[in-house]
């Protein structure tokens, strides 16, 4: 159990150190740059929906490194470019669970401050409302944790969207999460 313990807050510090958290101000994660987007690795899948492109990179490809990491989806917005960075975890649960959840929060209030709670059970929302931290059940009961950054157009962009399609840009992100109501 402890073993489970220290390897999984091994691997989410790790993965921190080069993911989602390590953005700094006006940066987005894995070094990129929130806006126009002239050139990013070759996604495994593409969806796109009205303004959005979806770039979905599973373990191990593009920005998706990283021994914690299972997934990284790039969110480019017509106009906008990157505005959106979803950073998927490995299944976990106990105590590895709770070990990653604690290194990811602690590293977001290093980073943003203190986080209020967010809009789903269990999930929270850093003080300038631009990362989530939430987690979803996967079919052998463990859980994903799952963290999200927007970019400084993600407002901006979420209006076109749902101009276009009639919900926002953040319904796709609720959708992953399983909260389909919101």
């Amino acid at each position: 159990m402890r073993r489970a313990y220290l390897l999984a807050a091994g691997l989410v510090a790790l993965a921190l150190s080069y993911g989602i958290a390590a953005a700094g101000p006006g940066e987005a994660p894995f070094g990129l740059a929130w806006g126009p987007v002239d050139e990013v690795p070759r996604p495994l899948r593409v969806d796109r929906e009205a303004n959005l492109t979806a770039l979905y990179y599973p373990r191990g490809q593009g920005p998706a490194t990283g021994p914690a990491t299972a997934e990284v989806v790039l969110v480019v917005c017509r106009d906008e470019g990157l505005q959106q960075v979803v950073w998927v975890g490995v299944p976990l649960d106990g105590a590895a669970l709770k070990a990653a959840r604690r290194t990811i929060h602690d590293e977001g209030v290093r980073r943003y401050g203190e986080p209020g709670p967010g809009p789903l059970p269990d999930s929270e929302l850093w003080p300038d409302g631009r990362a989530l931290l939430a987690s979803r059940e996967v079919t052998d009961g463990r859980r994903e944790l799952v963290m999200t950054a927007v970019g400084p157009g993600y407002a901006a962009c979420s209006r076109t969207h749902r101009a276009a399609t009639g919900h926002p840009a953040g319904a796709h992100v609720a959708d992953l999460l399983g909260d389909a109501d919101r």
